[in-house]
Order: structure tokens, then C-alpha cells, then sequence
């Protein structure tokens, strides 16, 4: 596996971007500001408790999961058992998506292959609770075809999206 690339400072253009697009818009209208930053207020007061609760997942992880125990199931050599981790938490994993980009992330920094976070990230589509109403809605053989295809399409996603990650166009 090629080692991962250094940040370019893109993100540091974004950040002052966004940074010098507020100030302008704080010049000519000083309101829609306020508002915005009263709208972002609110979200972060709404996910903070939802953030804690991850790094404290983090820090259980980190505390009671060796990395060599979690890269047999998500490492690089894990093969169709780190599939099949990685199909099966997403499809029964829940909550906002946000709520898993610090794991993955760490899991990710730790290790994990960029396929099964892929994966694991596409194949949230598939929710158990729901496939009674996606039955009763759309019939037993749409809801099965559905399904395996967006878990067929989550593993050649997962492939692609490391396949891109190793080799970086241009």
C-alpha cells in the first residue's frame, strides 16, 4: 500500500475561503452573519453531546482493542472476514452519519483499509427496521433485488475507492 499523501493545503484554501467569504458577506450584510452563525450555534450545541460520545468510543477502542486484534478483522490482511465486518456494521449501524466519520477516521489512521471503510459507509443504505415498509411499499422481490445490489455495489465501491486511493489520478 502506498503511504497516504500529505494535505496539499487545500484544506487550509477552503478554510480561509469560507473564512474571507463570511467577512464579505459580514460587511454587506451584517444580519444574514449573525443568522448563519446563530444556525451553526445551534447544530453544534445539538452534536456535541453525540461528538462526546464517540471520542468516548474512541477512548474505550483505543483502551481495550489492541490494533494488532482489530487489523486481523479490518486491516489490510483481513480478507473476507474484514468484508463481511464491514458489510454487516453498516448495514446495522445507526444514527446520523456524521457520528461515524471521527471512528472511521481513527480506525482508518489505525489501519483499516480504505475498501471496507468504503464499504461500511455505502452499505449504511440498507436499514433492517425499514425493509417491512420497503416490502409492504414495493414488494418482497424489489426489496431483495435492492438489497444485494447495494451491497454488491458497497464492495465494488469499497474496490474503486481504494483502487483510487492507491493510485491517485494525474
Amino acid at each position: 500500500m502506498k503511504k497516504e499523501q500529505k494535505n496539499s493545503g487545500s484544506s487550509y484554501y477552503f478554510f480561509a475561503t469560507v473564512i474571507a467569504v463570511y467577512v464579505i458577506a459580514g460587511l454587506l450584510k451584517p444580519s444574514a452573519v449573525f443568522r448563519a452563525l446563530g444556525i451553526f450555534t445551534d447544530i453544534l450545541l445539538r452534536i456535541a453531546p453525540v461528538l462526546v460520545l464517540v471520542f468516548f468510543l474512541l477512548f474505550l477502542t483505543d483502551l481495550l482493542i489492541s490494533p494488532k486484534k482489530m487489523m486481523k478483522y479490518i486491516g489490510r490482511d483481513s480478507g473476507a472476514t474484514g468484508w463481511l465486518v464491514a458489510i454487516v456494521g453498516g448495514i446495522i449501524s445507526s444514527g446520523p452519519i456524521y457520528v461515524w466519520y471521527p471512528f472511521l477516521a481513527d480506525l482508518r489512521a489505525k489501519g483499516m483499509r480504505p475498501a471496507l471503510a468504503a464499504t461500511f459507509l455505502y452499505t449504511r443504505a440498507v436499514k433492517v427496521p425499514l425493509l417491512p415498509l420497503m416490502v409492504y411499499y414495493f414488494g418482497v422481490t424489489f426489496t431483495t433485488v435492492l438489497t444485494v445490489y447495494m451491497v454488491l455495489f458497497a464492495l465494488v465501491n469499497g474496490y474503486c475507492t481504494e483502487w483510487l486511493m492507491e493510485n491517485p489520478p494525474g
